[in-house]
């Protein structure tokens, strides 16, 4: 059976995720159709489109799409069944504002994306923008399914389902693979067990970035139960999880060392299922962040704007060599799952994922309407998520937090009331340590540095006199 089908790429100009969409999507049999690439960012969206050509003449290709690259929104989403969402809101110069500004105050942030000074901020240009995928995908494809990959992931669900209520739409997020991944050396390390993460049952719960796994097992034994086991052995050198890069971390600014994991499973008996990088930034930073010396003894890193820059032209060159045909792209499959669950949204599988969605009772210890990440079961044109289990109370209070502020601060945004974004900005656990006169004087600067995205939508001036 092969399904023709239409997908929107907004952010179709990405230069990592979109290649693994592509060849993920090129190496799953029985699809065809065509995918839009929209981005303000033409020259990009162009590339990934001879890159997308060059895939469909690899010999490894099992499934063909037509790329056309769209300037309008309007055009890429008209008779979309899929829309894809991957954008960056801002520039590298705003970004090195959301991670770099706070160290001012000795606040570090290893990633700067989801909480903490960082995330507010970006969460203030991300929300108008994503007001207007809503409406758009409301009026043009209110029937397609909206698989959301920016970050902040909370806020944008949050942002897309108030718009539009009846939106079909829910967030990726792959840090939970990784912890599954984490979980299969446990096992293989304590019981001379070797598994695939696909083996195990995780039951997962919380928000982005800070979801905890509260149940694992592998046929009938209960894997965290090895874990006091596995710390003992392995929790002062680090452990990173993926196969012979056990010390990553000492080099590459994205892997950690699972101290902090195993750390905060020690103090709250629940084994929190995200790297330690974003991990750190959900609790006082005086636990993790306090400086850099503190993060080197955790074993992670704090990921610089300037090395992601760096990385992005990397990134830009090598996308040039593909789509000018003077570098072969070859499709490689990912541990993404993605297109996994359109394959089963389209009827071809059932499939257990964890995905971002409003609260409808899954987490009964979290507000109805907050953005929650649990398992779900995906089948033939319905995500159903399944109720999970509760989170110890020392674990709650911290997820708690967070979701609170992520609400007030989505609150806040939509209203575009600065006092209410500042009371968030105020009660990040990260800026637990700075005195009110910081606080204000780090958040104004903060605005400031990224007054061109904000003033079109803010007050800036009359809120700062």
């Amino acid at each position: 059976m092969n399904r023709k089908i239409k997908i929107a790429y907004i952010g179709g100009g990405s230069k990592q995720w979109a290649r693994v969409f592509m060849s993920d999507l090129a190496l799953t049999p029985d699809l065809s159709g065509d995918i839009a690439l929209y981005d303000i960012d033409l020259e990009a969206a162009e590339r990934n489109a001879a890159i997308g050509q060059q895939i469909n003449e690899n010999k490894k290709t099992q499934s063909k799409f037509e790329y056309r690259v769209c300037s309008e929104l309007e055009d890429a989403l008209t008779g979309a069944d899929f829309v894809l969402i991957s954008i960056l809101p801002g520039t590298f110069k705003e970004m090195h504002s959301d991670v770099h500004a706070p160290e001012r105050f000795d606040l570090y942030q290893s990633v700067g994306d989801t909480v903490g000074p960082g995330g507010v901020l970006r969460a203030m240009r991300t929300v108008p923008l994503y007001e207007g995928f809503a409406k758009a995908i409301q009026k043009v494809c209110p029937q397609a399914w909206v698989l959301n990959l920016t970050n902040p992931m909370s806020i944008c669900m949050k942002t897309l389902y108030d718009v539009f209520p009846d939106i079909k739409a829910f967030g990726c997020c792959h840090e939970v693979f990784h912890t599954q991944d984490l979980l299969c050396c446990v096992l293989k390390e304590i019981k001379g067990i070797e598994v695939e993460r696909k083996d195990i049952y995780t039951d997962a719960c919380g928000i982005n970035h800070f979801t905890w796994i509260t149940e694992a097992k592998y046929q009938n034994i209960d894997l965290l139960s090895l874990l006091d086991e596995f710390a003992d052995r392995f929790f002062e050198e680090g452990y990173y999880e993926k196969p012979g890069k056990r010390f990553a971390f000492k080099e590459d600014p994205f892997a950690y060392g699972n101290k902090v994991k195993l750390d905060l499973y020690r103090r709250f008996g629940a084994l929190a299922a995200a790297g330690d990088r974003h991990l750190a930034e959900f609790v006082s930073s005086q636990w993790y962040l306090k400086n850099p010396e503190t993060v080197k003894q955790w074993a992670f890193n704090l990921t610089t704007v300037d090395f992601r820059e760096t990385r992005q032209a990397e990134r830009v060159a090598e996308s040039i060599e593909f789509a000018s045909g003077r570098k072969q792209f070859v499709p490689e499959s990912s541990s993404e799952e993605a297109v996994d669950l359109m394959k089963a949204l389209m009827g071809f599988s059932t499939v257990v994922s964890n995905v971002n969605l409003p609260n409808r009772g899954q987490m009964s210890q979290l507000p109805l309407g907050s953005i929650v990440e649990t398992n779900c079961v995906f089948s033939n044109d319905q995500v159903k998520p399944v109720v999970s289990n509760p989170l110890p109370l020392g674990a709650l209070n911290l997820v708690a937090q967070n979701c609170t502020n992520i609400d007030l601060t989505y609150e806040g945004i939509k209203e575009r009331n600065l006092a209410k974004i500042y009371a968030a900005f105020e009660n990040q656990p990260l800026c637990a340590h700075l005195t009110s006169e910081q606080t204000k004087d780090l958040f104004k600067e903060m605005c400031m540095n990224t007054k061109e995205y904000l003033s079109p939508f803010y007050d800036l001036d009359k809120f700062f006199a």
